[in-house]
């Protein structure tokens, strides 16, 4: 049986070796991309301003690729539960890659998947949406304090908008 592992083994270097250069990802590690802070700002920034022409009073958070918070902005009439809001819809965004709004509609009540609902940190409203750039994600925009999801969408992806030059490969 060791013998047998053993030429396994052998055949598969062998075969490794001749299949030519090893990737970065062959390598046991590869490279991500990451948010800077500023720019985590800026999108924070933008997506506040296009909520207040709205009339609203927000809070916004951008997290990294990991759902932690990078930025955080919160309009002075915000209601109390929006920073939490902002940063679990964002969190929501990244951990299931995938937009609030559309989030939301899959994991209704009667869906296959509305258990995941149950969920710790899940926010399923509207306002979470994804940073992606070179076809990775990078980050998520949350916006809470808006009449509905759908308005703190057009708000998250206002901020969104406002770095996309800044994050283009």
């Amino acid at each position: 049986m060791k013998a047998a592992v053993a030429v396994g083994t052998l055949v598969s270097v062998v075969l490794l070796a001749a299949s030519g250069s090893v990737s970065a990802q062959d390598r046991g590690t590869y490279t991500v991309r990451h948010l800077l802070p500023e720019t985590a700002l800026k999108a924070a920034r933008a997506a506040l301003e296009d909520c207040r022409k709205r009339g609203y009073q927000v809070a916004v958070a951008v997290v990294d690729r990991g759902g932690v918070p990078q930025a955080m902005l919160r309009d002075r009439f915000a209601g109390p539960h929006t920073p939490d809001t902002a940063i679990g819809k964002g969190w929501t965004a990244v951990s299931f890659r995938s937009n609030t709004l559309e989030f939301a509609a899959e994991t209704q009540p009667g869906k296959p998947s509305s258990g995941i609902r149950m969920r710790p940190n899940v926010v399923a409203v509207g306002g979470g949406v994804l940073i992606e750039a070179g076809g990775s994600i990078v980050g998520a925009i949350g916006v809470s304090g808006a009449p509905t999801g759908e308005a703190d969408d057009f708000c998250a992806k206002a901020g969104v908008a406002a770095i996309r030059d800044d994050i283009e490969l």
